[in-house]
């Protein structure tokens, strides 16, 4: 470990995280990282504290989450980020950036559009969430990676950015928070697969509170990365470890699907919306669409007049609509041309608005009927970072289900995701959220499912003002579209805007989902215009948020998960 590796880990141990306002929100004046798991985010700030820059805190971060967040931090899954980069003082001509680094999954290059199919044709959910046949090859190293050698400093390594990280694996740390919650649960998953359990479990159960967590090969695969770079990962020996255990548990994909990955640069969506820039991920995730979709609609309403049940009609109508639509259009950008234009235009938005009844509620099949109704992962993570340069970060990654699909790859310490489950196994046939998809997302060689992620940054004037996301499958889009109405419209702080109770409705079920908080007036008023309400245990969502205000950052940690933490200095 080198002298400044030394340090910032040093830092981390010794961090002491500012006091909470009484709102529950920490306030900052240089640099913030907010994050599900508090060791990752001291890590964070700590670089930040050194001179780093919000992406150099990203990567530090996003590496500790594989350490720390194994549920889903990773460096066996994937995610999205979303940069924005601050106008240059001494450079004039180089004005502010948006960026948008995709690090979804791909299918194998053997993949078909039939693999999650039984003998009968129909779709069969083991084989997508359970079997190793719904292991997409991992995105998260190349993704990281290339934001630092793109976007970073240039003060600092990749190799210091990932010291911490290292320590934390090979030392260990003890259980805590969200995974003394998760793990038990996780239990029967992990325990299907020996190099899992030997790392998660003890002789016949989850490792307790207080017990030491040590992933000393992760370690070695964390150095690996450090010393040699992305490709460590996906050539050579780590490569062929992760193939063999894929194929040895029934898998497919192989070495050169990991030597043929490659994390993508895109152009983020971005719309207006009430004197704001919204800037968020564009296919291979539907999130941003989604997003603005739903935003266009709701502008043409004076949210801040209605009452709580006329203003949440109004935007299950939106959402109604917008998943519909995602259903219908959005998948892999390499392989489906989307109409994104038509969709994230203020025309359509009118479109759609002129059809919504602010009295009644549209029964789903109203809105699309060519895809039948039946009846994507909660176990996601979002971290938002800002730096003292103006530079922000907004980043969702994932491994699908708690613990992905369970397997660690024997000798790399890498828990692998089950992310192919994303895609539509069979047209009409919702995955593990609830999601219907069509041809648009059916599996296919070396393509990418598409996905709820949606990590967003909203600027005012050039600069700033929210860096946002959250987990939750196919909530997420939900949860950050009221993030940025409870801030926006309805003139909500940063935690006011964070821990107010949600709504969600995903177009197919035609059901509302009410978060525990919604008055039972309101929740009467929504059935009275005609919705059918779910009122159940919400959970999965973390809409870990900044806002930058006049008198500085404001950070807020979700409260729903344990063990969240916003850091600032």
């Amino acid at each position: 470990m080198t002298r400044l590796a030394f340090l910032l880990f040093a830092a981390v141990l010794a961090y002491a995280p500012p006091a909470a306002h009484a709102q529950g929100a920490v306030e900052a004046r240089n640099g913030m990282v907010v994050a599900q798991e508090a060791r990752a985010a001291r890590i964070g700030l700590a670089i930040l504290e050194r001179g780093g820059n919000a992406v150099d805190a990203a990567v530090a971060t996003g590496f500790a989450m594989a350490v720390t967040y194994p549920r889903a931090g990773n460096i066996g899954g994937g995610g999205y980020m979303v940069i924005r980069l601050a106008e240059r003082p001494r450079r004039p001509k180089m004005a502010a950036r948006n960026i948008a680094i995709d690090y979804r999954e791909t299918a194998p290059a053997a993949a078909t559009r039939e693999m999650f199919l039984d003998e009968k044709g129909n779709a069969d959910p083991k084989k997508s969430r359970d079997s190793a046949l719904a292991i997409g090859v991992p995105g998260t190293v190349a993704g990281l990676a290339l934001a630092h050698q793109r976007y970073g400093s240039g003060r600092l390594t990749l190799a210091e950015l990932i010291a911490p990280a290292i320590a934390l694996a090979r030392d260990g740390f003890p259980v805590e928070d969200d995974i003394a919650d998760s793990l038990p649960r996780a239990q029967a998953r992990l325990g299907r697969w020996p190099a899992s359990a030997k790392i998660f479990l003890k002789p016949g159960k989850a490792l307790a509170p207080g017990d030491l967590l040590v992933q000393r090969d992760l370690a070695d695969t964390l150095e690996a990365i450090a010393k040699n770079g992305a490709r460590a990962f996906y050539e050579g020996p780590i490569a062929e470890k992760l193939a063999a255990a894929v194929q040895a548990a029934g898998g497919i994909m192989t070495a050169d699907d990991l030597k043929n990955y490659q994390a993508h640069v895109r152009r983020p969506v971005r719309a207006r919306y009430r004197g704001h820039e919204i800037i968020s991920m564009p296919p291979s995730s539907s999130g941003g669409v989604v997003l603005i979709e739903m935003l266009n609609v709701l502008e043409g309403y004076k949210l801040n007049e209605q009452d709580d049940a006329a203003r949440l009609h109004l935007m299950i109508e939106a959402m109604r609509r917008a998943y519909a639509d995602r259903a219908a259009y959005l998948g892999d950008p390499a392989v489906v041309s989307a109409p994104l234009v038509r969709l994230m235009s203020k025309r359509y938005a009118a479109q759609l608005r002129s059809g919504i009844d602010p009295e009644r509620a549209t029964p789903s099949h109203e809105i699309r009927s060519d895809v039948p109704l039946p009846r994507e992962g909660d176990n996601t993570t979002h971290f938002s970072v800002i730096d003292h340069y103006g530079n922000a970060v907004s980043n969702t990654t994932t491994l699908n289900f708690s613990y992905g699909v369970g397997l660690v790859a024997e000798g790399t310490g890498v828990l692998l995701n089950n992310e192919l489950d994303d895609f539509a196994a069979r047209p009409a046939t919702p995955n593990a959220f609830g999601l219907i998809g069509g041809l648009a997302n059916a599996p296919g060689p070396n393509k990418r499912p598409l996905s709820s992620m949606t990590p967003t940054i909203v600027t005012k004037n050039g600069r700033p003002v929210i860096v946002t996301g959250s987990p939750g499958g196919s909530r997420i889009i939900t949860s950050v579209l009221q993030v940025i109405v409870n801030v926006i419209d309805r003139n909500m702080d940063a935690y006011e805007a964070v821990s107010a109770p949600r709504i969600h409705h995903q177009w197919s079920p035609d059901r509302v989902l009410v978060e525990q908080g919604v008055p039972d007036a309101t929740i009467t008023a929504l059935e009275g215009r005609g919705h059918k309400v779910d009122r159940r245990p919400y959970g999965g969502t973390s809409a870990n948020t900044i806002l930058v205000t006049p008198k500085g950052l404001v950070g807020a940690a979700d409260p729903r998960t344990r063990g969240s933490l916003a850091a600032g200095y």
